[in-house]
């Protein structure tokens, strides 16, 4: 059996004691569904551009089962991992062009998931409004950014939304 992480206490902006595990993924329970699975997304895609595992889908359901959350709350936070995966090269294709003067392989590891995640959501999920995932994606950096990443990660995302040519406020679907 596989040692769990340690857990140890962590207060939110209520001050109610909470739960956060060794490796700083934080699920903030007062966050919405949809963030709390863009959040486990993100983190996973983190852990994943760190530490590439042998199998994914086992060690995505692994990372998953230690937020001990009830089977099928992360449905769309594997959907967005399978997804970004699935399309990862014009993810990173479309990043390496908006982050102009600036290397790929030097974007913060932080920045670069939360990037993914938001460019994949802005061109392939057309049922959330590009607005809405770029005002998600800054929230979630507000956690793991710092102010100047989120001023680089607002600029990137709002030009991959102009490109997509999806209307800002509302689904495409």
């Amino acid at each position: 059996a596989r040692p769990r992480a340690r857990i140890r206490t962590r207060r939110f902006g209520n001050g109610k004691p909470s739960t956060k595990m060794d490796l700083d993924l934080i699920v903030n329970p007062e966050w919405s569904p949809r963030r709390q699975n863009r959040t486990a997304a993100f983190r996973f895609l983190y852990q994943w551009e760190l530490n590439p595992p042998e199998n994914l889908a086992e060690e995505l359901h692994e990372f998953l089962d230690r937020l001990e959350k009830d089977e099928g709350f992360f449905a769309y936070a594997i959907e967005l991992v399978d997804g970004i995966l699935d399309k990862l090269e014009s993810v990173d294709s479309l990043i390496n062009e908006l982050v102009t003067n600036w290397e790929f392989s030097r974007i913060a590891k932080t920045d670069l998931a939360i990037l993914r995640l938001g460019i994949y959501e802005i061109l392939y999920r057309l049922d959330v409004p590009p607005v809405v995932v770029i005002d998600e994606a800054l929230e979630i950096s507000k956690d793991f950014c710092s102010d100047n990443s989120r001023k680089f990660l607002n600029g990137v995302l709002d030009e991959a939304s102009k490109r997509s040519g999806r209307p800002n406020r509302q689904p495409s679907v």
